[in-house]
């Protein structure tokens, strides 16, 4: 690859994305723009500007940008209705973000007419490969620079000598080893390594950082209705809201309650199984909800059409191919069952648990009249049932009787 003349490079304004600044600038002798993406990770980003002019960047080239709103609205919502769960456990809090992050890279590069972009993805991982795949479906000449793939600098000693080298502040927490790694954004807050790779041992009660152990959550259960149009919560206790809104505020009651904890041992796209403790109390709370209101209004076939599809669809957003032609058409038959999702569910929040006590909906595909174990005045005639069942078991008939013949 030929060496680039001005690289986007994503940006948190910590240790590892300044090293990887200075490195693009000494290696390449490039240009770098850094882009900073509130996504809702409950940080102060203000300081990512501090230390990219500290570095050198000028101040044009500096973008931070909140993106939490299309976040939740165009990624994690149009995920929600397919009640995704990668291995029928993770909410994909981190691959869900990772796309929304490498559309505004691209669309950086175009705008400062840059040839490359770079991000701090190590190459064990699965986001070098979601940040990869969305950028060259978005940019199919883009260059993509990885250099923790490149560089030589392979233990954290090397790391910190560079950095003092270059005159990069570094923290005084970041002498040491850190503990465990995290990410986080509005949906959930990821942590792995260190003292969570024995999967053996529990994870220590201080990486949990958005829940409250579960056992220490008040002893009073909580009742929360959230309101449901074409698939999408847009009002919680009948007060309108944005997406980011919802989720920040559905957030904020499942980690006052325990809610959302997952301790998994996944299977990355690159091949490795790895432990990770994940935290997405407002997510678990809408997976919940989200299943509630479609028990009503989704038909059978629908549901569980859908049901089976899932697995498929969530592998594909784990896996990086949120930009690819059959995860769009995955959503579009998603999309088109949720056009009577409609309605308002009411949830118990307790002690780590979620639960649905109660639903209803004007688009309701539900019958009192016909499942009454009272008198249905004639609404379901109960001799019908025998039809249904000789046709049914026809073929069963017929497969007993082959087999005793030839016995």
């Amino acid at each position: 690859m030929s060496a680039p003349k001005k690289v986007v490079l994503a940006y948190s304004g910590g240790l590892d994305t300044s090293i990887i600044l200075k490195w693009l600038e000494i290696e390449y002798g490039c240009e770098v723009v850094t882009f900073t993406a509130d996504l809702g990770q409950g940080e102060e980003l203000e300081p990512a500007r501090k230390k990219a002019e500290l570095l050198g960047v000028k101040p044009e080239n500096i973008h931070i940008e909140d993106l939490r709103e299309e976040f939740v609205r165009d990624f994690v919502f149009p995920m929600f209705r397919a009640n995704a769960q990668y291995e029928g456990l993770y909410l994909l809090g981190t691959s869900i973000a990772r796309p929304l992050i490498s559309k505004r890279l691209v669309e950086l590069a175009a705008e400062h007419d840059a040839d490359a972009v770079a991000h701090g993805a190590t190459g064990k991982g699965n986001d070098q490969v979601r940040f990869e795949l969305a950028a060259y479906a978005l940019n199919p000449e883009i260059k993509v620079i990885a250099p923790w793939r490149e560089w030589d600098l392979s233990s954290r000693t090397r790391l910190l000598e560079f950095a003092e080298a270059h005159q990069i502040p570094i923290a005084k927490d970041k002498r040491g080893e850190a503990p465990f790694s995290v990410d986080a954004n509005l949906l959930h807050t990821s942590s792995e390594g260190k003292v969570l790779e024995d999967p053996a041992q529990p994870a220590p009660d201080y990486v949990y950082q958005r829940t409250v152990n579960p056992e220490d959550a008040p002893d009073t259960p909580e009742f929360i209705e959230i309101t449901y149009e074409k698939g999408d919560p847009v009002a919680l206790d009948g007060n309108p809201l944005t997406p980011a809104e919802m989720l920040t505020a559905l957030n904020e009651l499942g980690g006052k309650h325990g809610i959302g904890r997952l301790d998994l041992v996944e299977g990355r796209f690159v091949g490795m199984k790895s432990r990770g403790i994940y935290e997405t109390p407002g997510g678990t709370i809408m997976l919940e909800a989200h299943r509630g209101i479609e028990s009503i209004t989704l038909d059978r076939g629908a549901a569980h059409l859908k049901d089976e599809l899932m697995p498929k669809y969530a592998e594909l957003i784990y896996n990086g191919f949120w930009f690819s032609p059959e995860r769009e058409m995955l959503q579009a038959l998603i999309d088109k069952s949720q056009e009577h999702v409609t309605g308002t569910v009411r949830l118990k929040l307790y002690k780590g648990m979620v639960q649905t006590v109660g639903r209803w909906s004007d688009h309701s595909l539900y019958s009192e009249e016909h499942v009454t174990f009272e008198d249905d005045a004639g609404a379901y005639d109960q001799k019908d049932a025998a039809g249904f069942i000789k046709i049914n078991a026809l073929r069963l008939k017929l497969l007993a009787a082959r087999d005793r013949r030839v016995k």
